[in-house]
């Protein structure tokens, strides 16, 4: 799903939830933004740390490797 389509599908989801009160479009378009563009910043956050883990992985290994040459 693309950005804009997640907005969308968000604020219509805040559309219904408030009870599909009218001329609430742009206040539920502007939550919705900020509520996806959160989830986005969090994914970005979680992929940066597992990269970071699976960068720490792969160092230990080659070190571990180095290691074992050297004895």
């Amino acid at each position: 799903m693309n950005l804009h389509d997640e907005i969308a599908k968000v604020a219509h989801e805040l559309y219904e939830k408030s009870g599909r009160v009218p001329g609430r479009d742009l206040e539920n378009w502007l939550e919705a933004e900020k509520i996806v563009m959160a989830r986005y910043k969090e994914q970005k956050k979680a992929s940066s740390r597992a990269k970071k883990t699976e960068t720490k992985k792969t160092e230990a290994k080659k070190t571990a490797g180095r290691a074992k040459k050297t004895k």
